[in-house]
């Protein structure tokens, strides 16, 4: 087997009808065997860069079929490390496990609620999660935003902290899909990272190496998300819950609204704080019902409530008692966070670099989200490259959201920087992400679909 003969296979042959056009022809499905060969052989350094290049082009134009994608999502997963949840009931490891994931947006901080509230209803999370790249914000870095608080957990600490509290929070190691982590540094800078095989293989290699039985998919769509219009995010939804449910998980997704900011505050130590008013039942309304009903998509799927309806209650009741608040605090200080510090911040710390954003006109606000994650980049809240530090104390208050009315002069949100220098950039750049007009704009629904 060469890797040459794969690359041609998937790029397949391209003939000319009596029209002159261009049609492929042949048989461009890979086999596992073949999908396996390329991989390892990437992984082990024996197949060059420049070949695994081609290889992702091939699939770029001509795509994968469901089956294809569990092969190639089979292989990285079993390219390092997978974490084994399962043969530990002694050690209070019982299940059901079920995990979430998101594609990103702006304000998103909806893991950090979630996953405290769905432990607390009787499912065992573990959650695996990644740091801010671009416009998107990263769990990781939110959480270290917590004086003291770890991220890098062992296997062992990671079972453990899931057997004593529901849940944890963990980052990708070294040791774990060591194939994603270089494919997907390779589809960066070859132009091949809009692709639905490729992206579903990705998400899926780590979250199955996580030891989840069941997976819910958070797929955004709008001017925030990688998918900008519900047409994508259907294809990407469609593709990341059949290939979960081919490698034997229970999945589905929710298509969610990310045309606007999620909340009222964007930033890393902003976003820990609004999960606080999160959980003590003062949290934003639109943070609230995409995590509910998140939440009771989990709970279905790991049998624990029968319909969508009892799910969302069993999520509320568990703010309303005040286990899901104390379920994060503890996971604060098992993780090695300081929460009694944490709550005593809570409303108060903020970076001393500051300026306000007002309406320059009365009427309705329109706030657009890629522009102001974007902002948050120059605040320091995210990173344009992995190897970027961010501002924990940098970010955006919003005190409007779009569809709110507001008067001329009044403050339409509050920025935090990294320094003195990022405010310019970060306003102006703002300034072209607040529209404001006489007439109402029309609002979407923040669920557009469900997929099971």
């Amino acid at each position: 087997m060469r890797a040459t003969d794969i690359i041609m296979k998937k790029r397949g042959t391209f003939i000319r009808d009596a029209e002159g056009k261009l049609n492929l022809s042949g048989n461009i499905t890979l086999t596992k065997e073949e999908i396996k060969f390329l991989i390892d052989g990437y992984v082990a350094g024996s197949i060059p860069d420049y070949q695994v290049a081609a290889w992702l082009m091939a699939v770029y134009f001509n795509g994968m079929t469901f089956e294809e994608t569990g092969y190639l999502t089979e292989c990285m997963l079993h390219s390092g490390d997978v974490i084994e949840l399962h043969g530990y009931e002694k050690d209070g490891l019982h299940g059901p496990f079920v995990d979430k994931h998101s594609t990103g947006g702006v304000g998103d901080k909806l893991s950090l609620p979630l996953a405290p509230i769905v432990a607390s209803c009787g499912i065992q999370v573990p959650m695996m999660s990644g740091r801010a790249l671009g416009h998107t914000g990263g769990t990781l870095d939110k959480l270290e935003s917590i004086e003291g608080y770890q991220v890098g957990l062992t296997s062992e600490k990671f079972r453990e902290l899931i057997a004593e509290n529901g849940y944890a929070m963990t980052g990708q190691t070294k040791e774990i899909v060591p194939a994603d982590r270089l494919l997907y540094a390779l589809r960066d800078v070859t132009a091949t990272v809009e692709s639905v095989p490729l992206i579903t293989a990705s998400i899926l290699s780590k979250k199955v190496a996580e030891g989840s039985d069941a997976l819910v998919f958070d797929v955004k769509y709008g001017t925030g998300a990688f998918m900008k219009t519900t047409t994508d995010a259907e294809v990407l939804a469609n593709s990341l819950v059949k290939t979960a449910q081919a490698m034997g998980k229970k999945a589905a997704a929710l298509i969610t609204d990310m045309n606007t900011p999620l909340g009222y505050k964007i930033g890393n130590f902003l976003e820990i704080e609004e999960t606080l008013e999160c959980l003590q039942g003062t949290g934003p309304k639109d943070v609230m019902e995409v995590t509910y009903a998140l939440g009771a998509e989990m709970l279905l799927l790991g049998g624990k409530v029968a319909t969508k309806q009892e799910g969302i209650e069993a999520c509320k009741k568990s703010v309303a008692s005040g286990e899901a608040l104390e379920r994060f605090l503890t996971n604060v200080r098992e993780q090695g966070g300081n929460a009694e510090k944490l709550l005593a911040e809570q409303g108060k710390r903020r970076s001393p670099f500051h300026t306000e954003l007002k309406a320059k006109q009365s009427g309705y606000v329109s706030i657009d989200a890629f522009k102001s994650g974007l902002s948050g980049v120059y605040l320091g809240v995210g990173r344009n490259r992995t190897d970027e530090a961010v501002c924990a104390d940098a970010g955006i208050i919003l005190h409007v959201k779009t569809g709110d009315k507001i008067s001329k002069g009044d403050v339409v949100m509050e920025l935090f920087g990294k320094d003195s220098a990022c405010l310019k950039p970060a306003a102006e750049l703002l300034e072209t992400a607040v529209t404001i007009t006489d007439e109402k704009p029309a609002g979407n629904p923040l669920i557009f679909k469900e997929i099971h």
